[in-house]
């Protein structure tokens, strides 16, 4: 019974359950997880890649020195997001996820919990094997939760494709790579030199 126990704590869901945040709040894992739709994702790798840490980490100074002195905060992960449906409620919340990078300008959203509904802005930088998670399941969640502009970072091919909310359905932008300039619509002044961005990683 004891072993019974602590396999429990150890790994207290299961691929086919459905859960919510409140499930959620009370698991004592050492690895990171993530809600979508109550279904839970892990996280595809121990820890993110080198190169994957260093395009996050850079990107998040640059929107954090733009947005000094600006009503907009920014996070990088781990970060809880929480995208509820009809109810704030713990147990009716059923995605939970921790972005990149995520930009929130209406500041009611945010408590000690993290955020509380849609930021404005979300980035994912991709790892090995996350690319369906992030390329599907977190694209439909962010689209009907009307994250307003999405921007999915591919590390290794050094390219960006940013997705703009435009009536409800997400419209992708052109594959961005060496040469281009970043504008956001969301962080107003906002621009990315993908050249001198690139070329400060290694």
């Amino acid at each position: 019974m004891e072993s019974e126990e602590k396999d429990l704590v150890k790994e207290p869901f299961t691929e086919y359950g459905t859960y919510s945040y409140a499930d959620y709040l009370t698991w004592e894992i050492d690895e990171m997880v993530e809600l979508i739709k109550g279904k839970v994702f892990r996280s595809a790798a121990a820890a993110p890649r080198r190169k994957h840490q260093e395009v996050a980490g850079l990107l998040f100074s640059k929107i954090l020195q733009h947005l000094e002195g600006k009503n907009c905060k920014v996070f990088i992960a781990p970060f809880d997001v929480r995208l509820p449906v009809h109810s704030k409620k713990d147990e009716d919340i059923f995605t939970v996820v921790q972005p990149d990078i995520c930009v929130v300008c209406d500041r009611s959203k945010l408590d000690e919990a993290g955020c509380l509904g849609a930021p404005d802005l979300i980035v994912e930088v991709l790892s090995p094997g996350s690319n369906k998670k992030e390329l599907k399941n977190k694209y439909e969640v962010y689209e009907e939760s009307e994250v307003q502009e999405y921007w999915i970072i591919h590390p290794s091919e050094e390219t960006l494709v940013i997705y703009n909310l435009i009536e409800g359905k997400y419209q992708p932008s052109k594959l961005f790579s060496h040469g281009d300039i970043i504008k956001s619509n969301v962080i107003h002044g906002f621009e990315l030199d993908l050249e001198e961005f690139f070329s400060n990683i290694d």
